[in-house]
């Protein structure tokens, strides 16, 4: 029994030596770990709140939109860009802003919307949808050149059968008949890639191209 408890010693000793001299290392590691632990939880917790928050200004937006109230709808969605200029929601309420605002017959606001949109970086898809809307507004005001700056960068696939179908348009307004022909071609090519079932859509684009002249 005292043989067992010598050894036992010993091994206190030993873990208590080795303790001494680790003993800091390991406190930190575990401390370190700990604070990883903490920031998680605590990014996971700051996030969702920043989504809620995101969400209901969102929330207010539309409300908003449907009561037509433009005033409220710029005020709603400044505040939203503000506080959360690089997320999804940020772009919806952008969108929606820029289509309340059209409604209410103030174009140059809806603009200003469209061309934050169109330069998120949140979510692409949205972006093609803003870029769409800003070249449409740009083809109305004679801006053509600006419009098929606007469109130049390739959109998601989804949506190319329509950017081609403004470009058409753009090239057509600047006289430019072959290379309108050219994109409204590519337009319906794209759509039937695209699986397009819009078929009003694809009956405007052919009639444009055989105004043209086109097969």
């Amino acid at each position: 029994m005292a043989a067992y408890d010598l050894e036992e010693q010993e091994q206190l000793s030993a873990i208590k030596a080795w303790w001494e001299k680790n003993g800091n290392t390991v406190t930190g590691a575990a401390l370190a770990l700990a604070l990883v632990v903490a920031g998680v939880q605590g990014w996971r917790w700051y996030q969702g709140k920043q989504a809620a928050e995101a969400g209901g200004l969102y929330s207010a937006v539309s409300l908003a939109a449907q009561a037509k109230d433009a005033g409220k709808v710029g005020v709603l969605t400044d505040e939203l860009v503000a506080k959360h200029g690089g997320s999804v929601t940020a772009e919806l309420a952008a969108l929606q802003a820029a289509h309340t605002a059209l409604e209410a017959g103030d174009a140059k606001t809806a603009r200003n919307r469209l061309e934050w949109a169109a330069s998120s970086k949140a979510d692409p898809l949205l972006r093609d949808v803003a870029r769409l809307r800003l070249a449409a507004l740009q083809i109305d005001a004679k801006e053509l050149e600006p419009a098929l700056e606007t469109l130049k960068a390739e959109p998601n696939e989804a949506y190319l059968p329509r950017f081609e179908d403004l470009r058409g348009d753009v090239l057509f307004s600047q006289g430019k008949t072959a290379e309108a022909r050219a994109a409204y071609k590519r337009s319906l090519e794209a759509a039937s890639k695209a699986g397009e079932q819009t078929t009003s859509f694809r009956n405007l684009v052919q009639i444009k191209l055989d105004a043209l002249g086109g097969a």
